[in-house]
């Protein structure tokens, strides 16, 4: 599996919702504080050898605190839009790393990692597919989640609908669909997407020349510009962790990932 993948991890210190969020500290079950980008950059290697894991960033901060943890870098240009964007621009220096290359976006460090050869397998399977993205079923934890953040005005997970062949319907950062408040069973009609995609190189090329679609703006979601300029995603079921994925995109996420990391035994 580890030579039939590259692992590139978009980082950037900018963030609208969250400046300096990669440097973001977390302290895990010794009490011991690591880096966003450095919890990310373990998460990765998890699944392929660090020769093959890279950190994809603009900024100098961000590749200093990834050579201090001995990860590798690639510098990339502070135009790159989104992960997406950023990927395609380390790939084109990188060059054929690898016939399928895979996004772990750097606020996910709670990623299982059983998904990404999931994803790759899906892909591999699919020549059709553009790329592939995972759609875990929620819990009713995560959903309440998930609503206090919608409710609050808060920006926080991502969901997703798709349809009977396995295709994406769409991304949302509202919770899709629609149920009632009061229904306690509301969380097994969502799916949350994660942040993980497996690109084959070429579509990950013909995404950067596209322009940024009128539904990736209005959501700030980088992967409707593939379903709007009609390059099919293939959703791969995943069934929920014994944990919770939340993302960091927030502050106040930090103590909810924190507790899951001292759960979980991770230092």
């Amino acid at each position: 599996m580890s030579d039939d993948l590259a692992i590139i991890i978009p980082a950037r210190f900018g963030s609208t919702r969250y400046p300096g969020k990669p440097l973001a500290l977390l302290r895990g079950a010794t009490g011991e504080a690591r880096s966003l980008i450095e919890r990310s950059w373990r998460a990765a290697v998890a699944v392929a050898p660090a020769e093959r894991v890279w950190v994809a960033t603009d900024d100098d901060r961000i590749a200093r605190a990834v050579h201090q943890f001995g990860g590798q870098v690639v510098m990339t240009p502070e135009t790159c839009r989104n992960g997406t964007e950023r990927c395609a621009a380390a790939l084109a220096q990188l060059g054929p790393v690898a016939p399928v290359v895979v996004n772990l976006q750097g606020d996910a460090p709670l990623t299982p990692a059983g998904i990404v050869p999931r994803l790759v397998a899906a892909l591999v399977a699919d020549p059709a597919a553009a790329m592939a993205t995972p759609a875990v079923e929620c819990s009713a934890s995560l959903y309440a989640h998930l609503l206090a953040d919608q409710a609050a005005g808060r920006v926080g997970g991502t969901t997703v609908t798709g349809n009977s062949a396995g295709r994406a319907l769409y991304f949302s950062k509202r919770v899709i669909p629609h149920r009632p408040a009061d229904d306690p069973e509301g969380h097994r009609a969502v799916r949350l997407h994660l942040g993980v995609y497996a690109y084959r190189p070429a579509a990950l090329a013909a995404y950067a020349a596209l322009e940024p679609s009128p539904l990736e703006l209005a959501e700030g979601l980088e992967q409707l510009r593939f379903l709007e300029s009609g390059q099919p995603i293939r959703l791969v079921p995943c069934p929920p962790p014994e944990w919770d994925c939340i993302e960091l995109n927030n502050p106040a996420d930090l103590p909810a990932i924190e507790a899951i990391l001292r759960q979980r035994g991770l230092a």
